[in-house]
């Protein structure tokens, strides 16, 4: 866990807001977006991105014929969508219609749609890439207090710096949001086949991330960190550090604020699966 920055608040609007926004990149490069990575090894630090030249490969493409959830069997193309790569400002337009200029602020906009996937593809995954991270470096620093038994722990008052994100995901109308993914949905899947899914369906995708979100486990007390030497903290349970990069994130929001995300993404998952 980096105390400049964290990943959480993609996870929030990632999932869910169409079009994505751009990537916390060395390089505004397409050619460095990847699809999810197989898992590491070692687990990387609670926080920030993993080393790009210590990246694993990505696994060779698998996926199924047909979808399970087949938005792009059903949905017919709006001829006003412009093509994927002229696809940013209409992306962002609709972005900037459900969350306010002020949440989006730490996102960047080039390669809106192509990003969001890559970003939502590996929120299963151990880290994620350099090349695939869609922040900017967030606001304040990472709160950590001393435990009663003297262990550094994830402070309570941290949750007020994702307060912001969490009202905005939380008061968003889960139709609306999907009604716009939907709308977009032939670039999102084009995009996804580009990455490296050439018989794979997103909206597929988009409903086991956010089934993976949902079982974040729910910690029973404070959550102990231990420095790394790097100026970075890992969860010292070896469980929860063993977590995903997306759940991970989760547990840096507070009980209620995790309830109601998982509230939201529960809604979003209903509404892009039909029911």
């Amino acid at each position: 866990m980096e105390k400049r920055s964290a990943v959480w608040p993609w996870v929030v609007l990632g999932v869910v807001a169409i079009g994505g926004v751009g990537g916390w990149l060395f390089k505004d490069d397409l050619a460095r977006l990847r699809p999810a990575a197989p898992a590491a090894t070692t687990p990387p630090p609670l926080d920030g991105p993993a080393d790009p030249s210590s990246a694993p490969s990505p696994a060779p493409a698998t996926g199924p014929t047909s979808p399970r959830y087949p938005l792009d069997a059903d949905v017919a193309a709006d001829p006003a969508l412009p093509a994927l790569a002229d696809s940013d400002a209409g992306a962002w337009q609709a972005l900037a219609g459900v969350f306010p200029a002020d949440v989006l602020a730490v996102l960047l906009r080039a390669h809106l749609i192509q990003r969001w996937v890559v970003h939502v593809d590996n929120l299963t995954q151990p880290s994620l890439p350099a090349s695939a991270m869609a922040l900017q470096p967030m606001p304040g620093s990472l709160q950590v207090a001393q435990g009663s038994d003297g262990v550094e722990q994830l402070a309570a008052a941290n949750a007020e710096r994702y307060a912001p994100w969490v009202k905005a995901f939380t008061q968003a109308d889960a139709q609306s949001l999907a009604t716009a993914y939907v709308r977009f949905y032939p670039l999102v899947q084009q995009a996804y086949r580009d990455i490296g899914h050439p018989d794979g369906h997103f909206n597929d995708r988009l409903v086991a991330v956010i089934d993976h979100l949902l079982q974040t486990p729910e910690p029973s007390g404070p959550l102990a960190l231990a420095p790394d030497g790097k100026g970075k903290y890992r969860f010292v349970d070896p469980a929860l550090q063993s977590l995903s990069v997306g759940q991970k994130a989760l547990l840096r929001l507070d009980a209620g604020q995790r309830k109601a995300v998982k509230q939201q993404l529960q809604a979003i998952r209903v509404a892009v699966t039909r029911g």
